[in-house]
């Protein structure tokens, strides 16, 4: 059954804004037209070529950037840490026809917020696009188990949550469910501002540079969370 189109449940939020890029014309072509099909989305920007885009996304500031792995001229990945380390409010989303542990272990380490295959469907493309938009983590399923082990691998003084509030537990575990922000405040009653005090200290204990990697080792059996409730 097709999906109501956004556009028309009379949604009052600004379009999210997405920039592209991937070598194939065609490929663009094809990402724009699913993107913009409910009226909710909107590509600000697109480019094939790896440091066009590098210089293109900071100044257009797109809320999301669909990032091809393999480019003529570099990689995806590199614009990824590139752009975060500019401004860390873009949230990139890597989209690759390779299901390759070495580069999404490296998009991850660069703050991308998702990871996708580009025989992603097309409806979930963009309910992706809206999810990274709100602050989300997202990825394939299929991969993350080979994320988390590596990130085990690389973090042998475990438990990771030693340094951690009980109040920066319960943070940490709602991250690991995906929740936005606003979301964790209202589970936990508290401001958005403090939540995002909290994020910030939470990644900082845990030595991590995006939500993406927190929310994964939140998943880690290693990670001997609190009581979300105590």
């Amino acid at each position: 059954m097709a999906q109501p189109s956004r556009a028309a449940a009379g949604t009052s939020r600004r379009p999210v804004s997405v920039y592209l890029l991937d070598d194939h014309e065609v490929v663009r072509r094809g990402l724009r037209s699913v993107l913009e099909h409910d009226g909710d989305i909107v590509v600000v920007g697109e480019s094939g070529l790896a440091q066009q885009a590098a210089r293109q996304i900071p100044a257009l500031r797109p809320q999301v950037a669909i990032l091809d792995v393999r480019l003529p001229d570099g990689s995806g990945v590199e614009v990824c840490r590139q752009i975060r380390s500019v401004d860390p409010g873009i949230a990139a989303l890597m989209l690759t026809s390779y299901d390759e542990d070495e580069a999404l272990f490296a998009a991850i380490m660069a703050g991308a917020a998702g990871y996708l295959l580009k025989r992603v469907k097309p409806a979930d493309l963009a309910e992706t696009v809206r999810r990274v938009a709100d602050g989300q983590s997202m990825l394939d399923p299929a991969v993350t188990s080979h994320v988390l082990a590596r990130l085990r691998d690389t973090r042998p003084e475990d438990p990771l949550t030693r340094h951690l509030t009980p109040k920066e537990q319960q943070v940490l575990e709602l991250l690991g469910e995906g929740m936005t922000n606003r979301e964790i405040a209202f589970a936990l009653h508290l401001s958005e501002k403090t939540t995002k005090n909290y994020v910030s200290s939470v990644l900082g204990k845990l030595g991590v540079r995006s939500r993406t990697q927190a929310a994964i080792l939140a998943k880690s059996p290693q990670a001997h969370l609190g009581d979300r409730h105590g």
